[in-house]
């Protein structure tokens, strides 16, 4: 088994030991990890396919890399037991806002995780749903229990899944990326999302592949870079703005989501610039002809 490095982790976290598993610890360790580690699926755009063995996306974020769910949540996963937590990864399926029905945990487009054993006043029966792998998604866990939950700008609905018997759904808020999730129950391994895995990272019909998009959330909201477009989804009116240039799209990376992207190069950073630049004059020209 490949070694896990658990204090380099929790150094790329900013956090430091904290003790047996509890309830405080799993919240700061969550909203750390997804304040820290950015959302992004950039090497799509590079036509390079990654690894999503959580040994491999665990050393990806050490190195300073974020990725999506597969390697956000597999990765998270491998810290939460190293610290002791009780973590199960479930086979999941993200519904789009265009898309109904939903499509159920068998699609597998996400990896959701739950932890267990972490009784509190506000989730009794100490199952938590966790999730660091939804862009705009949770900032901090949720109870495992039918509710409706207040972060930052988004409500957050659980409750039981209506696709998938004895399953569960996150419905997300109308201001968000994605309509909801549903998950099943039933433990997954990484090669339940291998073949789906491929499909995202190299698909020219994948939103991965169409579209860059690079996300961090925090308590008041989410950054979300979509092509050349920088968007702020907060408490108030969400905020544009166009990134022109290599230098500024580039600079935004990096003092925004935390993506220095010294594993590219020069020759890669020019090609992602001009894939990306590309595909936002394109967007650009559909939207001013009304298509």
């Amino acid at each position: 088994m490949p070694a896990f490095d658990t204090a380099a982790y929790l150094r790329r976290l900013g956090v430091s030991d904290l003790g047996p598993p509890s309830v405080a610890g799993l919240r700061t360790l969550h909203t750390a990890q997804v304040e820290r580690i950015a959302y992004e699926a950039l090497d799509a755009h590079l036509g390079r396919l990654t690894s999503i063995d959580p040994y491999d996306s665990a050393a990806r974020i050490v190195a300073g890399r974020g990725g999506y769910c597969y390697h956000l949540n597999g990765a998270f996963s491998l810290l939460l037991r190293a610290l002791g937590y009780d973590v199960t990864w479930h086979r999941a399926g993200v519904q789009e806002h265009d898309v109904v029905p939903p499509p159920g945990p068998a699609l597998a487009n996400h990896l959701a995780l739950t932890v267990r054993g972490l009784p509190s006043g506000e989730c009794p029966e100490g199952a938590w749903l966790v999730d660091a792998g939804l862009g705009d998604g949770l900032h901090e866990p949720l109870p495992l229990r039918v509710g409706e939950y207040v972060q930052g700008p988004f409500r957050f609905r659980v409750g039981r899944s209506q696709v998938e018997p004895g399953g569960w759904r996150l419905e997300h808020d109308p201001r968000g990326t994605f309509a909801g999730m549903d998950f099943e129950m039933r433990p997954a391994v990484v090669t339940d999302f291998l073949d789906r895995h491929v499909d995202l990272s190299t698909s020219p019909e994948s939103g991965y592949v169409r579209t860059c998009t690079v996300m961090r959330r925090d308590a008041d909201g989410v950054d979300a870079l979509i092509g050349c477009v920088l968007r702020r989804i907060g408490p108030g009116p969400d905020r544009r703005r166009v990134l022109e240039t290599r230098s500024e799209w580039y600079e935004v990376l990096a003092e925004v989501f935390g993506l220095e992207l010294t594993d590219l190069g020069a020759a890669g950073r020019e090609v992602l610039w001009a894939r990306v630049r590309s595909a936002h004059e394109a967007w650009s020209a559909r939207r001013s002809a009304g298509t």
